[in-house]
C-alpha cells in the first residue's frame, strides 16, 4: 500500500508545485508554441519516469527503432492499465496527444497539462463532437504531432482478451497518410489494476510494431483495419506473454 500512498502523494504535489510551470508554459506558448510543446513533453516525462520509479515498475521497450523520428505517426494499442500512458509516453521521441475521454477534460489542473501536450478529448456520446475530434487529430499529424489511441474504447478488464477495434480511430491514418505504428502492451494490469487498490512491483514489455502505411494495404484490408492490427497486436501479445 505504501507504494500507492507514495505515487499519489507524488502525482497531486507535482500537479499543485507545477501551477507556476503552467503560466510559465502558457506565455511560452504566446511567442514560440514549438518550444511550448517540447518542454512541457520534457517536464510530463520526467514526472512519468517519478511515477514508474515510485510504482517499482520495470519495463522492457522492443522495437523503438520501428519509430519514425521525422514525422507524426499514429500509436495503436491494447489497453489494460492506467500505467499504459504513463509507461508509454516517456518514450515518445517527438510531442504526442493521446486521445482520452471527454471525462478527464474535468479533472483539474491534470486536464491543463494534458492540453498543453495535445491531448484531445473524445465525446464517445455525440458523433458530431467524435467526428470534430477526429478531423483535428488528423491536421494535428500533418503539421507532425503524433497521435496515440486505445481503439478499444476503454480498458479491457480481462487478461489476454481483446475488445474489438473501432474502425472510426484509424480514419486519422487513413485520412492524413502517416504510418500506423502497433504498440503491444503486455503485463501492465500487474502494476495496479490486478490488486486495486495496491500497487506492486510488476514487469512490462512494450513492443513498437513496424510501421504501417495504410496506402499501401491491400483494399480489402484498407476496409478492416482495426482487425488487421488487432491481429498484428495480438500475435505480438502471445509471443510476449511468458517473458513477464
Amino acid at each position: 500500500m505504501i507504494r500507492f500512498v507514495l505515487v499519489v502523494l507524488f502525482v497531486v504535489l507535482f500537479l499543485i508545485l507545477s501551477i507556476p510551470l503552467m503560466l510559465i508554459e502558457w506565455v511560452i506558448g504566446k511567442f514560440n508554441p514549438d518550444v511550448k510543446s517540447r518542454s512541457s513533453l520534457a517536464i510530463v516525462n520526467w514526472a512519468f519516469r517519478c511515477v514508474r520509479f515510485l510504482a517499482g515498475t520495470r519495463v522492457d521497450y522492443i522495437g523503438e527503432e520501428n519509430i519514425p523520428s521525422d514525422t507524426g505517426v499514429v500509436y495503436v494499442g491494447n489497453h489494460r492499465s492506467y500505467f499504459d500512458i504513463v509507461l508509454t509516453y516517456p518514450r515518445v521521441p517527438r510531442p504526442t496527444g493521446y486521445i482520452a475521454k471527454k471525462e478527464m477534460e474535468k479533472v483539474p489542473l491534470l486536464s491543463v497539462w494534458m492540453k498543453d501536450l495535445h491531448c484531445l478529448f473524445l465525446d464517445r456520446d455525440d458523433v458530431k463532437a467524435g467526428l470534430k475530434t477526429i478531423l483535428t487529430a488528423i491536421d494535428m499529424v500533418k503539421g507532425g504531432t503524433s497521435i496515440c489511441i486505445f481503439p478499444e474504447g476503454t480498458r479491457n478488464k480481462e487478461e489476454g482478451t481483446f475488445l474489438p477495434f473501432h474502425e472510426g480511430s484509424f480514419r486519422i491514418a487513413a485520412k492524413s497518410g502517416c504510418p500506423i505504428i502497433p504498440m503491444t502492451i503486455n503485463n501492465s494490469a500487474a502494476v495496479f489494476e490486478n490488486q486495486f487498490p495496491k500497487i506492486k512491483k510488476a514487469h512490462v514489455i512494450i513492443e513498437y510494431g513496424k510501421p504501417v502505411y495504410v496506402k499501401e494495404l491491400p483494399k480489402a484490408t484498407q476496409t478492416q483495419l482495426g482487425t488487421y492490427i488487432r491481429d498484428i497486436i495480438q500475435e505480438t501479445y502471445e509471443k510476449n506473454k511468458d517473458q513477464v
